[in-house]
């Protein structure tokens, strides 16, 4: 992997998890934690992340000039988000895990009636309480970082006594192969049971996630119903998914475009 191609990596798992080990990173990009050393220190010289002692932290908020998403990362997460809300139905009771894409999600829910929510996420839990007909439940656990999503055993428990119709993920990567994955075994743990609680799990995920593996898997291929994500996906990695038996929806970056649907029903 080229540098340039290993600090962007870098860069967007630091921002997605607010506080990353050396060695999750380095386990994530498949370097050793000299290069991701070498590699953290360049970035903050750049001025785009803190290092701290055996890992990295994000830049406060005030000091991040885009608030830690390219805005073409938040067009295409609108766009998902907006895709991935047709697959929610008045009445429904639905788990939303933690993640930016899924705060878009929420977003996009506000107006369904009769919702029921259970999250992880804080973010999530912001975004619906702008809606007058949802009721949304957050779990306990420990804050993670400026994720603002809870993990640990409170969080894990909420979703182990839990049924719910759909779940809706995100991650670092997701492949055909390895499934749903991210860098924070913590998050990954909290995934597993939301997963568990799910008839079906619906995965958010932009174009630059195809593909990717990271360290810990969340959720094997197998056990993924749908995948959500934006047109300029590969086509190749798209067909891969849907020979794993995905069914994949992708979601235009226009809205006056048609979304497309592929795989299995």
């Amino acid at each position: 992997m080229l540098a340039t191609e290993r600090r962007r990596r870098i860069l967007e798992q630091v921002r997605a998890h607010g506080d990353v080990s050396l060695r999750e990173l380095a386990q994530s990009v498949l370097a050793s934690e000299v290069t991701v050393r070498r590699d953290l220190r360049a970035l903050e010289e750049q001025g785009l992340l803190d290092r701290r002692r055996g890992g990295a932290v994000t830049l406060p908020a005030a000091d991040q000039a885009t608030g830690g998403e390219r805005p073409e990362q938040a067009a295409e997460k609108s766009a998902i988000a907006r895709l991935a809300a047709t697959l929610v139905a008045e009445g429904d009771v639905v788990a939303l895990g933690a993640g930016t894409t899924t705060q878009h999600l929420a977003a996009a829910l506000v107006g369904v009636r009769a919702l029921t929510v259970v999250t992880n996420s804080l973010l999530v839990g912001e975004a619906l309480s702008q809606s007058t007909d949802a009721t949304v439940l957050i779990t306990g656990g420990a804050l993670r970082g400026s994720t603002y999503g809870l993990v640990g055993r409170g969080a894990e428990e909420t979703f182990a006594d839990l049924r719910v119709r759909r779940a809706f993920l995100s991650g670092d990567g997701v492949s055909s192969t390895w499934g749903l994955s991210t860098t924070s075994s913590d998050q990954a743990g909290v995934d597993r049971m939301i997963t568990e609680s799910a008839q079906e799990l619906v995965v958010l995920a932009d174009h630059t996630k195809l593909g990717h593996e990271s360290a810990f898997q969340t959720v094997p291929p197998d056990r993924i119903t749908h995948l959500v994500t934006d047109e300029l996906a590969d086509p190749a990695l798209l067909a891969a998914f849907v020979a794993a038996g995905l069914q994949v929806h992708v979601a235009p970056l226009e809205g006056d475009a048609l979304a497309r649907s592929e795989g299995p029903r």
